[in-house]
């Protein structure tokens, strides 16, 4: 069994993951059930370290009618989170690739932008 947290530590603020992937990034999953499937991420939860993918890691979950705010009883099927390293971004050619970053413009008009690794591809626009 795993160790208990001591107190001292119980309230200490956790570590906030850096994630090079973003909201709306089309991503594949490179592990576990749904692996090889490419999706849209819809959030990202940096502080758990996870992401939801569109489309992958489905579950069902048993909801209760609630006539006040329209809610149908039933059992529903939604997206759950998956761990970030599970995933890799995919270029608009549909390469997974890791992600880096590279200074574009000089002086005060220089931006920061996301490139591919494979292929050196800029990832979005910025603007």
């Amino acid at each position: 069994m795993a160790a208990r947290t001591p107190q001292r530590y119980a309230n200490a603020p956790k570590p906030v993951i850096k994630s090079k992937v973003r909201k709306d990034d089309m991503v594949k999953v490179i592990a576990g059930r749904d692996k090889g499937k490419t999706g849209r991420v819809l959030s990202v939860d940096r502080e758990n370290g996870k992401v939801v993918v569109e489309g992958i890691s489905m579950v069902k979950r048993h909801t209760k009618p609630n006539p006040q705010r329209q809610i149908k009883g039933g059992i529903a099927e939604r997206e759950s989170a998956i761990d970030i390293s599970n995933v890799m971004l995919v270029t608009s050619g549909g390469v997974a690739t890791r992600v880096g970053y590279r200074i574009e413009g000089s002086g005060p008009t220089a931006h920061r932008v996301r490139i591919a690794k494979k292929g050196g591809e800029i990832l979005e626009k910025r603007g």
